[in-house]
């Protein structure tokens, strides 16, 4: 059937992913709560989405097509990836806690590279690949766009966010998006940005949301937003083919 669709229209193919993605992760958290222990379905769910994703990609060849390779640029031309590292500390900016007692903090944490492999997969690989070819700027802005108001599912799948951290997250998820599509454009590998995504979710575990003012978060969204952009457009820059110098 996944290969039936994907023939059919790559693009549909995404949707359907992203849908799947979205419905099921969050009825994971929903059951998770039910069963007063965060994140263990779904860990199990997203472990379950992660292994029909990557053996239908091995099966059907398509592992390099979709960035599950080495990257193909260097250190050096990445800028070491230093505005990486800066953004991958800003889950603790308010400062550290324990949200949660050790067996919940490992089930979050290994939930949360699932998410970070399924959603670079699911937006950087199958969504943006399937439209890059008709039209690269749409491309990146649907990709982007699209995986940052993907987060708004948070607000109403019992994760027990609030409204304005939660628009601030679409706007900034929406700048990392941006600059996770320039990564995978340069390097031809979303193994880093799979890591990147992992590690940044993970790290949330630990953030102290508490000690946050609404003035604090949109600080921080602002300098978030600001380094993922400039990142995006410096990586951009030196690239042949960007949204930068299509044909007019």
């Amino acid at each position: 059937m996944l290969k039936r669709l994907y023939s059919k229209s790559k693009i549909w193919f995404a949707v359907a992913w992203i849908i799947a993605y979205c419905v099921l992760m969050s009825a994971g958290d929903s059951l998770s709560a039910i069963i007063g222990l965060e994140k263990s379905v779904t860990l199990a769910i997203g472990i379950l989405l992660s292994a029909i994703l990557l053996l239908f990609l091995k099966k059907n060849g398509l592992l390099e097509a979709y960035g599950i390779c080495a990257s193909k640029a260097t250190a050096r031309s990445m800028l070491y990836y230093l505005p990486v590292f800066i953004m991958l500390t800003t889950n603790l900016w308010y400062g550290v806690t324990m949200n949660y007692g050790l067996p919940e903090t490992l089930l979050y944490i290994l939930s949360m590279f699932c998410v970070g492999f399924l959603e670079e997969v699911i937006f950087r690989g199958l969504l943006f690949n399937a439209m890059r070819e008709g039209n690269l700027k749409a491309a990146v802005i649907v990709s982007s766009v699209t995986f940052g108001i993907g987060h708004i599912i948070n607000l109403v799948n019992g994760s027990g966010a609030e409204l304005i951290p939660n628009l601030l997250q679409v706007v900034y998820a929406t700048a990392a998006g941006f600059m996770f599509v320039m990564i995978y454009c340069k390097t031809q590998s979303l193994i880093g940005c799979i890591l990147v995504h992992g590690i940044f979710n993970a790290l949330s575990v630990f953030a102290n949301e508490g000690a946050a003012t609404n003035e604090t978060r949109i600080i921080f969204c602002i300098l978030l937003t600001a380094i993922t952009s400039a990142y995006a457009v410096y990586l951009a820059r030196t690239m042949k083919e960007t949204i930068f110098n299509e044909d007019k």
